[in-house]
């Protein structure tokens, strides 16, 4: 491990980041990083955030426009990230993509030669590029899905005027697993706290800022060894700690480690079945790494939130005479959102989890504040088309005044 650093920070100056075009209606940090899909980022300065990905520490941050990192430490071996991006932007069902002139457009992809870079730093660059578009999926068109499922959708058209830009990471599919595993009757806070605990005690230290030490999630194989139950229970992972490791396990006992990565190419039904043959994997943990990692677009996880927001906002009756949620209610509620939102359900389901979770209610609130100031712009411009509109009606069943005046007059002369 290198020795101590500090966290980048943009504000010291751009040279020691780069950077991809992205504006904030197609990537939000704050919004995707802290919604609960993934662990391993924090936010270690304003609207900086560091974490752990492809074997490496980054700190990103974003303009209104650019999509800034730092990546800490010597590339990995550009062949390793390449096999792990096997089946990298896989299309699903009715894919809004980018094409490829666009894509080169939006990364800073310019020739080494034009740079005055050495060739190794240009390759370099081009890798670490690579990664974060994997990573971000961001040869999905989120704008365009957001006008495809507001079209379909008003209650979504209502909450996408505040939460934007938030997208589906294309994670590892071990750490995501395993990650998952330990959300069972838990909180995001504390599954961090979990997730961190695993890597630092099973994982290979990466790099150090400001005195954090981040680490490298855990292959399957230290998972996997007989001490890690007991490990993990001394940590407080409970009844979760035999589940990781008799999972980890089991997948290397009977399928491989390239197992979970070969699911990518897999029919989402039959990976999710194939997930859930796994201790401590249900149908909401298959669900969720089938969404977010293993490229299954169209899986929607529910959970008690997602169900409340299905009866609360969408009157969705499935499992509305059921106190617990079953299998068949979730999936009675995930074919009723792909039927609403189309071959991205689990991206837009996303969207409204993030809009419902505590630590987002002030945009909730500015949200309320705007439709509040559009009613009351509105107001002034209703009131006179009532006022019009009403005058309409007395100019249409009075009489004009002349009309009365000779009718009174002829009247008065035959008396």
């Amino acid at each position: 491990m290198a020795t101590m650093a500090k966290h980048a920070v943009l504000s010291a100056g751009a040279a020691a980041w780069a950077s991809l075009a992205c504006a904030r209606s197609q990537l939000r940090l704050d919004l995707t990083l802290g919604c609960g899909q993934t662990f391993r980022w924090r936010e270690t300065g304003d609207g900086h955030w560091t974490g752990v990905m492809g074997g490496r520490v980054w700190t990103l941050t974003q303009t209104d426009d650019r999509l800034w990192y730092h990546a800490y430490g010597a590339h990995p071996d550009v062949h390793t990230e390449e096999d792990n991006r096997e089946g990298k932007g896989k299309a699903c069902g009715s894919v809004q993509q980018l094409n490829k002139s666009e894509i080169k457009r939006r990364k800073v992809n310019v020739k080494a030669e034009e740079r005055d870079e050495p060739v190794t730093v240009a390759v370099k660059r081009e890798a670490e590029e690579d990664m974060l578009v994997d990573y971000f999926q961001l040869h999905v068109d989120l704008e365009g899905l957001y006008r495809e499922w507001s079209l379909a959708d008003p209650h979504f058209k209502h909450i996408a005027n505040i939460f934007t830009g938030i997208r589906m990471l294309r994670q590892d599919p071990t750490e995501c697993l395993f990650s998952f595993i330990c959300t069972s009757n838990n909180h995001i806070s504390r599954i961090q706290g979990m997730v961190e605990n695993l890597c630092r005690s099973l994982g290979r230290p990466l790099w150090e800022l400001d005195g954090t030490t981040y680490y490298d999630f855990p292959p399957l194989s230290a998972l996997a060894d007989g001490k890690v139950e007991s490990l993990l229970r001394d940590l407080g992972f409970g009844y979760r700690a035999r589940f990781l490791q008799q999972s980890a396990k089991q997948i290397l006992e009977n399928h491989g480690p390239d197992w979970l990565q070969g699911l990518r190419s897999t029919p989402y039904l039959q990976a999710r079945d194939a997930l859930r043959s796994l201790p401590g994997v249900g149908i909401k943990v298959a669900d969720c790494a089938c969404l977010m990692s293993l490229d299954k677009a169209d899986a929607v996880p529910v959970d008690t939130h997602v169900w409340q927001i299905a009866k609360r906002d969408y009157k969705c009756a499935a499992g509305s005479a059921q106190k617990t949620l079953t299998d068949k209610v979730h999936r009675d509620i995930g074919d009723f959102f792909r039927q609403l939102w189309g071959p991205y359900a689990g991206w837009a389901q996303s969207v409204l989890f993030c809009a419902d979770l505590k630590k987002f209610q002030k945009l909730k609130e500015m949200l309320s504040v705007k439709l509040e100031d559009d009613n009351k712009d509105s107001l002034p411009i209703k009131k006179a088309k009532i006022k019009m509109e009403k005058q309409e009606t007395v100019n249409k069943t009075e009489k004009p005044r002349s009309v009365r005046h000779k009718k009174a007059k002829l009247a008065a002369q035959k008396k």
